[in-house]
């Protein structure tokens, strides 16, 4: 187990120090911002949706290593997705996030998710340890999922 959050660790470490698709696309892109005022965390993503599919995808802002990794990680697991999956993908990863606070909360097992189909994302399961820090994970999968929904509706 060890073995696996050094591994887990590397993998912030590495989406941090090399964000990946970094930058702002130009119009007619979508430009939504999300802030995290607890940590002081700002992210702005850039996305061009055509025919239902993620085709680009950029990252740009500042913040702490956990919500700047995870801004990086998801990039690059939604890009060239359908929008239907990336909701998809955005609900199982804030399942995740929110395993601790449902099994506090209802007193019942929080329903199994299958870390390895999320890949390098599950990285991020160690945050969940720390619930302040999971706001600072999940800034990018909401600000996402305003931006899909701003392609929806457009």
């Amino acid at each position: 187990m060890a073995d696996l959050e050094e591994l887990y660790r590397e993998i912030i470490l590495d989406h941090y120090r090399s964000p990946r698709n970094r930058g702002e696309l130009p119009p007619p892109a979508i430009r939504v911002e999300g802030f995290n005022p607890l940590c002081g965390d700002e992210l702005v993503i850039t996305l061009l949706v055509d025919h239902d599919t993620v085709v680009d995808l950029k990252i740009a802002g500042s913040g702490c290593s956990i919500s700047q990794s995870s801004a990086s990680l998801m990039s690059a697991a939604v890009k060239g997705k359908s929008v239907d999956e990336a909701h998809q993908l955005i609900a199982t990863f804030k399942q995740m996030m929110s395993i601790h606070e449902a099994s506090l909360d209802e007193g019942e097992e929080p329903k199994p998710i299958d870390l390895r189909s999320l890949g390098e994302l599950a990285a991020l399961q160690g945050v969940v340890k720390f619930p302040v820090r999971i706001k600072c994970a999940t800034l990018a999968w909401n600000t996402l999922a305003q931006g899909l929904d701003e392609a929806s509706a457009g």
